[in-house]
């Protein structure tokens, strides 16, 4: 199903994939639907309208979960009114990121046709998306949307809040800016190397996943990719290059930038 701006996939019947493929970083947000209310993993760019797309897949309520307070995750937050976001992004979800508003624009419309673009869409419009969430999550605590069951896991390193969503049932792993196929980051001064690499390792004992829904690129991503992320971080570890300022680490499917 095409819209305007997004691409809608189905990983089944009740979720779907909310894509921004248009743009350089093929953003996704899921959209997962109980019996009683719906979740919302992420709101992308904000370049289109994505509560429209919502209301036009359910009549449920939605609730929103920020994987974590990057200015491409939460573009569409001002639309909805119902936010949790872990408690260690709370402060940059209250008063914003630490990134200028400037350099978000040139990043948001860089290398975009014009004529992907919505036609109410105006960049010097664009501002980055600050407020009170209205439920504050905790590693471990488990969100119910009726029949449906999401847990929460906290896995810091690509910033202080990041977090990841396991639904076990379905063996889905929602897992935001962690892991995806492409290049990871980890060089920023707010993220750090040696908690990435931990929580790659809590992932990697999860029980049963089957498949891996991230925040970018690919939305087919083979759940071997967790134990060869793993590997690669252990042998930087090893190689007493963990850390910011070694560079790009190069892999056959993914790179890691510290």
């Amino acid at each position: 199903m095409k819209a305007t701006w997004f691409t809608v996939e189905e990983v089944d019947n009740k979720t779907f994939a909310i894509s921004e493929y248009n743009h350089w970083e093929k953003v996704h947000s899921y959209l997962i639907l109980g019996n009683k209310t719906a979740c919302l993993i992420d709101t992308g760019l904000g370049i289109g309208n994505i509560k429209q797309i919502t209301d036009s897949l359910t009549d449920l309520p939605v609730k929103v979960i920020t994987t974590h307070v990057h200015w491409d995750h939460i573009g569409g937050h001002s639309l909805f009114d119902n936010i949790s976001v872990h408690e260690n992004d709370v402060e940059w979800m209250r008063n914003g990121i630490p990134v200028p508003i400037d350099n978000i624009k040139i990043n948001l419309v860089k290398g975009v046709r014009k004529e992907l673009l919505p036609e109410n869409f105006n960049v010097n419009d664009y501002d980055i998306f600050t407020g009170e969430p209205r439920y504050i999550l905790n590693d471990g605590e488990k969100i119910n949307l009726g029949n449906r069951e999401l847990l929460v896991l906290h896995t810091p390193g690509h910033s202080p809040g990041h977090i990841c969503l396991y639904e076990k049932e379905r063996g889905y792993l929602y897992t935001g800016d962690l892991l995806y196929k492409g290049t990871l980051y980890a060089f920023y001064p707010s993220t750090n190397p040696n908690d990435y690499y931990k929580s790659i390792i809590k992932i990697s004992k999860l029980d049963y996943v089957d498949k891996i829904l991230p925040g970018h690129n690919d939305i087919v991503v083979n759940k071997k990719l967790i134990i060869e992320i793993r590997q690669a971080f252990e042998e930087l570890k090893e190689k007493d290059l963990l850390k910011h300022g070694s560079g790009l680490h190069e892999y056959s499917s993914f790179k890691i930038k510290l």
